[in-house]
């Protein structure tokens, strides 16, 4: 049973440029719950997800108050945050085979390289992707990367999962999967989920609550 804390919290969250601001947000996501923030393409919704995660160019200003489990995390480096986030694009390293890409995101507490190497094969075997460790990452289809990228992510043990549309690249059969599969993996996880995207399939999909990204500013 999830505490009052838990969860991901956004207060009075705002990002402006030049002074205006173009993102306002207030929303609590639960653990196991996905929030959508659907708006068109350039409003500034991957710009709050860059300032969640703790890489806001500094082009942008950022304010508000962010928890994670009851933990403020505005104030701390990105790498402190525990927050993972799925691009649009894959971003896997050319230079590494698939499972090297996947074990890259292994967090050093997971001891032993048999362990370590086991915790990638069951990714794989979780996407239906067993028997791939070797791969280049080159041969693989679009699809088959954006699983790769999912569990990289998951790997790493976020306690909070951002999704910068990350299934917009992809034809409408591989998307309605990926999409599947991400939520699916995530409320396995208990995770709580923030989507931005400009898809209302996408915003159906995910099955929650719906808000703009100016939503915040309703009222005052």
């Amino acid at each position: 049973m999830s505490d009052q804390n838990s969860g991901l919290l956004l207060q009075d969250v705002c990002i402006l440029l030049g002074g205006k601001p173009l993102v306002h947000v207030n929303a609590d996501v639960r653990p196991g719950d996905i929030l959508t923030i659907m708006g068109p393409s350039g409003c500034g919704k991957s710009t709050l997800l860059s300032y969640i995660g703790g890489f806001l160019d500094r082009a942008f200003d950022g304010r508000g108050a962010i928890q994670l489990n009851g933990l403020a995390i505005d104030t701390l480096p990105a790498e402190k945050r525990h927050v993972g986030i799925l691009f649009q694009d894959p971003l896997l390293f050319p230079h590494m085979s698939v499972g090297q890409n996947l074990l890259f995101a292994v967090p050093p507490s997971q001891k032993g390289v048999a362990h370590r190497k086991q915790l990638a094969e069951t990714a794989l075997e979780e996407v239906g992707m067993a028997g791939m460790f070797d791969r280049d990452p080159a041969t693989l289809s679009g699809g088959q990367k954006a699983r790769i990228a999912l569990m990289r992510v998951l790997l790493s043990e976020p306690k909070a999962l951002l999704l910068d549309e990350p299934f917009s690249k992809l034809d409408a059969d591989r998307r309605a999967q990926l999409r599947e599969t991400v939520f699916a993996l995530a409320k396995s996880r208990n995770l709580p989920v923030l989507l931005v995207t400009h898809d209302s399939d996408d915003a159906k999909a995910a099955g929650g609550a719906v808000i703009s990204p100016l939503e915040g500013m309703k009222g005052s």
